[in-house]
């Protein structure tokens, strides 16, 4: 049984550098307070806005870096039910086709920083992108996966994968 919850929709976008590094924010404000997060926000859902155009907002407010839908591919969802206990989350996860070369300027929500992927293991990020949000990025950040994870008080993450597109095939 579900816990009465608010109900947030929100995307993150991955976005690397020319040296495959990723672009983390490390986070002033709640949820994640002081963890590195990839970027992303809310869907302003009174205006109708859609995944894509949340995206789009979100990258050209957080780094200036202004994107066309053909530059983001959409790998996948993540929902979460009660997640710390204070809201469910349904995550659009975007992968940004488009680099950037320097880190963006620091901003109310928190600063930047670039990590290679085998860094980011060692950083304080959230338990969730840990064992969910990072290893799917791994495996589906061309192709698409959909997952559904429950946060249980205790601790415990029951996950089930509700679609799964695996990643194209290189031509030979």
């Amino acid at each position: 049984m579900s816990i009465a919850l608010p109900f947030k929709i929100s995307v993150l976008v991955f976005v690397q550098n020319d040296s495959n590094e990723h672009l983390l924010i490390k986070r002033r404000k709640a949820p994640n307070k002081g963890r590195w997060s990839p970027i992303g926000g809310k869907l302003e859902m009174h205006q109708g806005e859609s995944p894509y155009e949340c995206a789009r907002r979100e990258t050209q407010e957080e780094i200036r870096l202004s994107v066309a839908d053909s530059d983001l591919h959409c790998f996948g969802y993540i929902s979460e039910k009660s997640y710390e206990g204070t809201g469910h989350w349904l995550m659009f996860l975007f992968n940004c086709k488009k680099r950037i070369q320097k880190l963006p300027e620091e901003i109310d929500e928190g600063s930047f920083a670039f990590f290679s992927r085998s860094a980011i293991e060692s950083l304080s990020i959230p338990k969730t992108d840990r064992m969910l949000l990072w290893p799917y990025f791994d495996k589906y950040n061309t192709g698409f996966v959909g997952i559904r994870a429950n946060c249980a008080p205790s601790g415990n993450l029951d996950i089930v994968e509700e679609l799964q597109l695996p990643q194209p095939k290189s031509p030979i």
